[in-house]
């Protein structure tokens, strides 16, 4: 083709911003369409109810909005009034986040470990009976530790029985109940946490082992030198995964904790629900929900900083 020609061609072509953009959409446009369907319920169920949920951060939404904006006045509330209930409520996420997340990465990485040198067979038998826990319903679970915490027929204080040891109040001592939630949780198999480490162990290249193995090393120096290395990412990801879940613990407290243990078992997500839900204090709960948020990322930040690698093979 001439230069007139391509000029001629050239001229025909929008140009600027908008013809960029014109060019854009010819050329990739029509895969927007497969997208649309999923970012429109993204958009109309989480993006814009957070968006929402902010604005009324800000404002005077007790019940009803008065039309009068808050400033930050409801962070301040969340963190001055009741007595101090969401400052316990912060103290009693954190420390069951720590004691869990701690828990769940050990048990399943250790559980992981345990399971990768068996045989194809016990390895898909382990690993599916493991799996199980992820695809009961929290409910579920939260209803069964609450029959074996029970203090008059339950499981538990049937075998403290068995060797004459007087029964205990698991979910209704205040002293006790915060505890009692989270040995039910790290009781409760790591089932994600054992699928992701087995299946990171068994992508490692079977000739470092071999390797190591003629240099000298024993099992425990290849689980340690190679292993844990190699699975870096994917104890980032299970630790980041397992910190938000922590966070965001709620079915299991609202179900197994009965009344009249006060304070002693809230946690961030059941304060913002009683806000929110109870007493509609919508300001309110939402400002708390976005402090949680914030915790989250701060969490997450670290996390990352920590754990970060630049791991290949």
């Amino acid at each position: 083709m001439s230069n007139i020609a391509l000029e001629k061609e050239n001229l025909k072509r929008p140009s600027g911003v908008r013809g960029k953009i014109a060019r854009f959409f010819k050329a990739y446009g029509w895969s927007y369409f497969f997208v649309l369907p999923s970012f429109t319920v993204f958009t109309v169920f989480i993006l814009i109810p957070v968006l929402w949920a902010l604005v009324i951060s800000f404002q005077n939404y007790d019940f009803a909005w008065d039309g009068t904006w808050a400033g930050f006045s409801n962070y301040v509330r969340a963190f001055t009034t009741e007595n101090g209930v969401f400052l316990r409520a912060i103290e009693h996420t954190l420390f069951y986040t720590i004691i869990t997340v701690t828990a769940n990465v050990l048990i399943a990485l250790a559980l992981a470990s345990l399971i990768q040198g068996r045989s194809k067979h016990w390895k898909t038998f382990f690993l599916a009976a493991y799996y199980l826990p992820a695809v009961t319903s929290v409910v579920i679970i939260a209803i069964t530790w609450r029959w074996i915490y029970n203090s008059e027929y339950g499981l538990l204080n049937y075998l403290l029985g068995l060797v004459h040891l007087p029964a205990v109040r698991w979910l209704s001592d205040p002293n006790l109940v915060l505890g009692s939630i989270t040995l039910s949780t790290v009781l409760t198999v790591p089932a994600t946490g054992v699928v992701l480490f087995n299946a990171a162990m068994g992508s490692i290249p079977t000739e470092f082992y071999e390797a190591a193995r003629i240099d000298g090393a024993g099992p425990f120096r290849r689980w340690w030198h190679i292993t844990l290395p190699l699975i870096k990412p994917t104890t980032l990801y299970l630790v980041v995964l397992y910190t938000i879940a922590s966070f965001e613990v709620f079915e299991k407290v609202f179900v197994m904790i009965p009344a009249g243990v006060g304070d002693s078992a809230q946690v961030i997500v059941t304060q913002i629900y009683e806000n929110g839900f109870q007493q509609f204090r919508y300001g309110l709960a939402s400002a708390q929900a976005f402090v949680l948020f914030l915790m989250i990322a701060a969490v997450a930040v670290v996390q990352f900083r920590v754990f970060k690698t630049d791991v290949e093979y």
